[in-house]
């Protein structure tokens, strides 16, 4: 009997996840094995009942070469997403066939785990691969203790999972950000404005930090560094007036917060006890508008950044990983994440990804005077700004 391997996708999507499910399910067919799509993340695993037809119908997908042929060409992920948490459900949300098995724990939560066991067993799963960030991959590692076979792959815009120098999605959100930034330039310019830009990055500032860089913005403010609103808008003004066509552009991660402030969240905590961010460039758009009466030209770009096919980079990396997570399986190397270290793929403990957290090297990379990146050479220096 063939070994059978599961593979989902968690938490936001990005560019790059279809590729990657297609070079798996192209290692597994080259290897003699069946992979069995989970649809949208850890929330197939909780909703399949494996003797309901209809049930399976719904939550998963059976993947040959013939189903992923054109994936690769589009973004997203065609098996779907979820921010479910199996080892955190609210009592209403367990599905119904789960309901009365388990006590609610000391945060109202369920701890659903041993329903996902007995799933893993009763489709007769022998290998789990995940892709996601890093709540995903906490949970990955979960189930490796609990003794499943689960390789996983890194994929988030922040590029902030510790234990690997890239994360699937990051080149194309900073592609599509460096691309639009400049298609904006031409309102900016044309109606002598202050541009204030917001891109994602909840608790990394990464993606601004490179972003900035590349598309040449006169100041940047990053998560891992608080600002002052004061100081930034003498330097934005002062832009503004040494630029020929009288505009000036200012790049901030949503997770950024200025001296002595919050960080802007709005509406229910998920699973993973994130609430959605958003709002810090509004804020100090006004502010800046509000000091100098200056007009404001503010745009989130938002899922902009993760939307349509992967860039090339993305393309290369996600492809890659996939087809390392099949290999790191046949040899028996599961418990690991597939990874990007000094230029070379390779794998890391799953256990060590949950040992620490990636940032922006702030007194390296970031001068927090002027509120810009600091490349004062490239010898010897990582590929990104970690």
């Amino acid at each position: 009997m063939s070994k059978r391997i599961g593979i989902l996708t968690g938490g936001g999507d990005v560019p790059g996840l279809n590729p990657a499910i297609r070079m798996v399910v192209e290692g597994a067919e080259r290897e003699g094995m069946e992979v069995l799509g989970l649809r949208r993340g850890w929330a197939g695993l909780l909703n399949i009942e494996s003797d309901n037809p209809a049930s399976r119908d719904e939550w998963l997908h059976h993947l040959n070469l013939a189903e992923v042929r054109t994936v690769s060409r589009q973004g997203g992920t065609f098996l779907h997403s979820s921010r479910t948490h199996p080892g955190k459900v609210k009592p209403e949300e367990l599905p119904e066939h789960l309901k009365g098995r388990f006590e609610v724990g000391e945060e109202g939560k369920i701890d659903a785990t041993p329903a996902v066991l007995e799933k893993i067993e009763a489709l007769e799963l022998d290998y789990l691969v995940t892709i996601g960030g890093d709540d995903t991959l906490s949970y990955s590692e979960r189930l490796h203790r609990e003794g499943v076979k689960v390789v996983a792959i890194p994929k988030t815009m922040d590029n902030d999972v510790f234990g690997t120098d890239y994360c699937i999605g990051f080149s194309t959100a900073v592609t599509r950000s460096v691309n639009m930034i400049n298609d904006l330039r031409t309102v900016a310019g044309s109606h002598e404005r202050i541009m204030v830009v917001e891109l994602f990055g909840r608790n990394s500032g990464e993606t601004a930090l490179v972003t900035s860089w590349l598309a040449d913005v006169d100041r940047t403010l990053i998560s891992e560094a608080p600002f002052d609103p004061d100081r930034l808008t003498e330097l934005i003004m002062k832009d503004k007036r040494n630029n020929p066509s009288d505009y000036a552009v200012l790049t901030i991660s949503e997770g950024a917060r200025m001296e002595r402030g919050e960080i802007i969240e709005e509406g229910e905590a998920d699973a993973y006890g994130h609430r959605k961010l958003g709002g810090i460039g509004k804020l100090t758009a006004d502010y800046i508008k509000k000091k100098t009466g200056a007009h404001i030209l503010y745009q989130q770009l938002a899922y902009l950044m993760r939307a349509g096919a992967p860039d090339s980079m993305d393309r290369m990396v996600a492809r890659n990983f996939g087809a390392l997570a099949v290999d790191l399986l046949r040899k028996g190397h599961w418990g690991n994440m597939v990874c990007l270290s000094e230029g070379r793929y390779d794998k890391v403990p799953l256990s060590y990804t949950v040992t620490g957290t990636k940032r922006v090297n702030v007194g390296k990379f970031y001068d927090t005077a002027e509120y810009r990146p600091k490349v004062e050479g490239v010898l010897g220096m990582p590929m990104f700004f970690y």
